[in-house]
C-alpha cells in the first residue's frame, strides 16, 4: 500500500454525509475477511494531516442501519492506520428543549439492536471494557469545535434501535423515561467494533427532529430527516473539520488501548 494511501484519523459519514474531499482524494478499496466496507474511502487533507472518509451508508444510501457491513468498515480503516474515528450521525431528540439543529457529543450508549455481528472475536475468550464507549480524547476534541452556529452539549446517552423503522411512540416515551436524550440506529455495533480493534472513536450527533413520543413530536419520516440533515450541512462539516485539527496525536490513547496494552492473548493479529 503507497504512503499516500495512509491515514491515522478516519471520519464515517452518517446519513446525508457522502462525501468530505474534492477530486484531488485518493480513493481506496480494501477486502476484508468480513467482505468489502459501504464504499471506496477516499483519502485527503485536512490542516495537513492525512484523513480517510467512508460513507457508513454507502455513497448512495445503498445500506440500511441493520445492513452496513460494520466490520468490514472497521477492519479496512484499521488497516489503513486508523486509529482515531469521528462518527457524525443524525439523531432524533428524546428533549423537547434539544430541538433539530442541535449538536450532542455523546458519552453513553444503550444498544437496543439486534442480530447483527457486534464482534470480531468469535474465538477465544476475549472480553472488552466499554463502560464508556467513546473516547474522551476525541469527545473533548469535538465539543471544543461546536461553533456558535449550532447549539451544542458534551454529554448524552444515544439509545441504538435496530432499525430501519422509526420508534413507537411508546417506544420514544419509554426511552426518554429513563432519562436518554437521543435516538439513532448506527451508533451500535460501529462503536464497540472500534473498542475491539483499538480505535479511539467518537460520535458527533446532529439532531434531525423530535421523537415521536414526545409531546410536540409528530413522528419522523426519512424524508424529514435527510431535509433537516441537508439544511445544517455545511456548519456540521466544518464543525468535523474543527475537530479534526484539534485532535492531538495519532495513535489510540492509553485508555482505548483495552486489549494489547493488558497482555491479553488475542485470536489473530489485528491489521
Amino acid at each position: 500500500m503507497s504512503s499516500d494511501a495512509r491515514a491515522t484519523l478516519a471520519i464515517i459519514g452518517g446519513s446525508g454525509f457522502y462525501d468530505f474531499f474534492g477530486d484531488d482524494a485518493t480513493t481506496v478499496e480494501i477486502e476484508t475477511p468480513y467482505g468489502a466496507p459501504s464504499a471506496p474511502i477516499t483519502i485527503g487533507q485536512v490542516e495537513g494531516r492525512s484523513v480517510a472518509f467512508l460513507p457508513r451508508h454507502g455513497r448512495k444510501h445503498e445500506f440500511s442501519p441493520h445492513t452496513v457491513p460494520y466490520r468490514a468498515n472497521m477492519w479496512a480503516l484499521r488497516t489503513l492506520g486508523v486509529r482515531r474515528i469521528f462518527g457524525p450521525c443524525a439523531v432524533g431528540s428524546l428533549r423537547a428543549d434539544w430541538g433539530p439543529g442541535t449538536i450532542a457529543v455523546p458519552d453513553q450508549l444503550v444498544d437496543r439492536t439486534s442480530g447483527r455481528p457486534q464482534t470480531f472475536y468469535d474465538t477465544g475468550g476475549v472480553h472488552v471494557s466499554f463502560a464508556d464507549p467513546y473516547c474522551e480524547e476525541l469527545r473533548s476534541a469535538a465539543f471544543a469545535s461546536a461553533g456558535d452556529d449550532l447549539p451544542a452539549h458534551d454529554y448524552g446517552t444515544m439509545v441504538v434501535v435496530e432499525g430501519p423503522r422509526f420508534s413507537t411512540r411508546a417506544e420514544s416515551r419509554w426511552f426518554a423515561g429513563q432519562g436518554w436524550e437521543l435516538v439513532n440506529m448506527t451508533g451500535h455495533p460501529e462503536a464497540v467494533l472500534a473498542r475491539e480493534l483499538e480505535m479511539c472513536y467518537s460520535a458527533i450527533a446532529l439532531v434531525t427532529d423530535l421523537d415521536a413520543g414526545l409531546e410536540s413530536g409528530e413522528g419522523v419520516s426519512a424524508a424529514d430527516v435527510f431535509a433537516e440533515f441537508e439544511r445544517n450541512l455545511v456548519p456540521f462539516k466544518a464543525m468535523v473539520r474543527r475537530a479534526v485539527a484539534a485532535v492531538q496525536g495519532d495513535d489510540t490513547c492509553d485508555k482505548c488501548r483495552v486489549l494489547t496494552g493488558t497482555g491479553v492473548q488475542l485470536p489473530f493479529e489485528l491489521p
